[in-house]
C-alpha cells in the first residue's frame, strides 16, 4: 500500500520550529513600530495641550517628542536595512498604524489638522520617506554585491572564439 508521508514536527529550537513561532517578523515589527508613533504622538498631544505649566517648555517638549518619533520611525529601518521588501512592508504598516490614530485624534483635537496636516499628507510624506530609505537600501545591497564580485567577463583564449571562421 501506499503510505502518505508526513513530514516530521519540528524539534524545539531548528530552525524551522523557530521560524513557525516567530511568525512574520515584518508585521511585528510594523505594528510595534506603529505602537510607540502612537504612544509619543499622544503623549506630546496630551503634553501640548492639557498640560499648561510645559507650555514655557514648549521648545524642549517639541524637540524630544521630535527625537523620539524619528527614533522610533527607524525601527524598520535598522530592522530590515538589508531586506527592502521588509523594511517597506514593516515600515508601512507602522506608519498606517500611525495615520489611524492620528485621524482619531483629530477628532478629538479639533484643530490638530490645521496646526499640522492632513491624515492623507501625513500618509503620503510617510510612505515616500520609507519609499526613498528602502529603494537606498535596495541600491546600496546591489552595489555591495557588485563589489563582491568582478565586474570584467572572463576573457576566452584564441582558439576557443570562432564567430568569423568557415
Amino acid at each position: 500500500m501506499d503510505e502518505i508521508m508526513v513530514p516530521p514536527a519540528a524539534e524545539p529550537g531548528s530552525p524551522r520550529s523557530l521560524r513557525e513561532e516567530r511568525g512574520h517578523p515584518a508585521l511585528i515589527t510594523g505594528l510595534y513600530t506603529g505602537s510607540l508613533l502612537v504612544i509619543v504622538m499622544l503623549g506630546s498631544l496630551v503634553a501640548a495641550n492639557r498640560i499648561p505649566g510645559l507650555e514655557r517648555y514648549a521648545l524642549e517638549r517639541n524637540a524630544a517628542s521630535y527625537s523620539l518619533f524619528v527614533l522610533f520611525m527607524m525601527i524598520p529601518v535598522f530592522r530590515f536595512l538589508d531586506r527592502p521588501w521588509r523594511l517597506f512592508a514593516s515600515a508601512m504598516i507602522g506608519w498606517m498604524t500611525f495615520i489611524l490614530a492620528y485621524d482619531i485624534a483629530g477628532m478629538v483635537f479639533h484643530e490638530l489638522f490645521e496646526a499640522l496636516r492632513a491624515p492623507f499628507e501625513a500618509m503620503i510624506e510617510g510612505a515616500v520617506i520609507y519609499g526613498v530609505i528602502a529603494v537606498g537600501s535596495w541600491v546600496g545591497g546591489m552595489i555591495l554585491e557588485a563589489r563582491r564580485h568582478p565586474i570584467a567577463p572572463g576573457r576566452h583564449r584564441a582558439r576557443e572564439i570562432r564567430s568569423h571562421e568557415r
